[in-house]
């Protein structure tokens, strides 16, 4: 099992920042691929970046490549999302997500491959 708690979130005016956390706990941490995915009111939830088990691969949703990084820390059994430039339309709920069966070096932008999943965190941009 993979415990999964996010942080971070609030309202924040187009253009600013805002720095998401994912905590986990559970099995061992470097042994599965992250993700961050986002839905917004109405619509399906979709992909955002995905970070693999060793951290040296990493992928982005065409929205937010250039403005979102993510990263991880293996010794705090954390993934970060740093949203930078933001912009209204990147208000939703967001969620990080955990995928226990892909390579090292791999990593998924599909929901249905992820295994466990937090709770969420609002983000809210005004315009």
């Amino acid at each position: 099992q993979v415990q999964l708690v996010e942080s971070g979130g609030g309202l924040v005016q187009s253009g600013g920042s805002l720095r998401l956390s994912c905590a986990a706990s559970g099995r061992t941490f470097s042994n599965y691929a992250m993700g961050w995915f986002r839905q917004a009111p109405g619509n399906e939830r979709e992909f955002v970046a995905a970070i693999s088990m060793t951290g040296g691969s990493a992928g982005y949703a065409d929205s937010v490549k250039g403005r979102f990084t993510i990263s991880r820390d293996s010794a705090k059994n954390a993934v970060y999302l740093q949203m930078n430039s933001l912009k209204p339309e990147d208000t939703a709920i967001y969620y990080c997500a955990a995928d226990i069966r892909r390579g090292r070096y791999a990593y998924t932008s599909l929901t249905q491959d992820y295994d466990y999943w937090g709770l969420g965190t609002q983000v809210t941009v005004s315009s």
